[in-house]
């Protein structure tokens, strides 16, 4: 950064919350249960909320064969947030449970904790569908610039505040999904695959 010019000169895509849960069986094996959330403020598709949770993420199926699930309250962002971002993380690539998972309007939408020690986000649709992300055993929080070359896109730089958690869990109805937080290699260093991403900010880099 020039600290003559402090400005980025690109183009600011959506800002928001981005935190997520990424579950596995066996710390060697492939993910079993994944869950992501958005809390988008700024976007060319308006505001909302959103929270995509694949019991199995390589079925091609929604409910009520699987827990595949969208919950959201504005489609049209989320299906922009899914192809231009979600479908090249890594974790998410190519997964047929992405492909197939049933949307569903959020009727309620909860949020409680204080990113110290806990958080927790909690959506309920119709009277039969409440699904909650509970991310625990937060840890010291730490800033991140990523270069689009190594952003989770390819494509955006990217900018946000992390924290870790130790300990998450996914319900549907009550009924945690499979598999633990384990760890992977991310910015340089070992790192939990359950995590709160705050403030995140997505740009086009200026060329």
């Amino acid at each position: 950064m020039d600290p003559q010019n402090p400005r980025n000169p690109g183009k600011v895509e959506w800002s928001g919350d981005n935190p997520g849960i990424y579950l596995k069986e066996d710390p060697d094996g492939d993910w079993t249960s994944l869950g992501i959330f958005f809390r988008v403020n700024l976007s060319p598709h308006g505001t909302g909320e959103t929270m995509i949770v694949l019991e199995k993420p390589d079925d091609a199926l929604g409910l009520p064969d699987a827990s595949n699930l969208c919950l959201t309250n504005n489609e049209e962002l989320t299906h922009y947030l899914i192809q231009d971002y979600m479908s090249k993380f890594p974790s998410f690539k190519g997964r047929k449970g992405l492909e197939a998972m049933t949307f569903r309007h959020i009727d309620q939408a909860y949020t409680s904790g204080d990113l110290r020690e806990e958080w927790i986000e909690t959506m309920v649709s119709g009277d039969d569908l409440k699904v909650t992300m509970t991310w625990s055993s937060l840890q010291e929080p730490f800033a991140a610039e990523v270069a689009a070359e190594a952003s989770a896109t390819g494509e955006h730089e990217m900018y946000s505040v992390f924290i870790e958690s130790k300990n998450a869990s996914i319900s549907v109805n009550g009924k945690n999904l499979s598999g633990s937080v384990t760890t992977r290699q991310f910015f340089g260093k070992e790192m939990s695959t359950a995590f709160m991403a705050i403030s995140e900010t997505w740009l086009i880099p200026a060329h």
